[in-house]
């Protein structure tokens, strides 16, 4: 069940994995995406397993460097979190993640970041290739 809400928060985030963050007390779950959990590991084009959902997390973390994010939304799913977009120096770090391909478009809740992860499968970006 979803309840619907009008939330912009802005602040310094505690990173739980690349889709998932806190900023003080609200716990976010970042729209349209899916993320390998961190202790999660992926089959590189080698054939060599790594840590894919640790990649993902570092990715997100590499992509805030240390700035205060803004995370915009209006819904929370059953689990209490807040549905948001989240930006970072003015980009969206939810198209940016899956366009670097650490993040999945996550289609059965929206169709808002499939071209970005198309783009990152032909470029062979993050899981897609492990090329950054």
């Amino acid at each position: 069940m979803t309840t619907a809400v009008t939330a912009d928060l802005s602040g310094s985030p505690r990173i739980v994995d690349a889709d998932t963050i806190w900023i003080s007390d609200t716990k976010i779950r970042l729209h349209g995406i899916d993320a390998p959990d961190t202790c999660q590991e992926c089959t590189g084009q080698d054939g060599e397993a790594y840590r894919c959902g640790e990649a993902a997390t570092d990715a997100l973390r590499t992509l805030i460097v240390s700035q205060p994010l803004r995370c915009e939304g209006d819904t929370y799913d059953r689990y209490k979190r807040l549905i948001a977009t989240c930006y970072s120096g003015g980009i969206d770090l939810n198209a940016k993640l899956v366009r670097l391909g650490w993040t999945l478009a996550y289609q059965k809740y929206s169709k808002d970041y499939v071209s970005a992860e198309v783009e990152a499968q032909e470029a062979k970006h993050g899981m897609w290739g492990w090329k950054v």
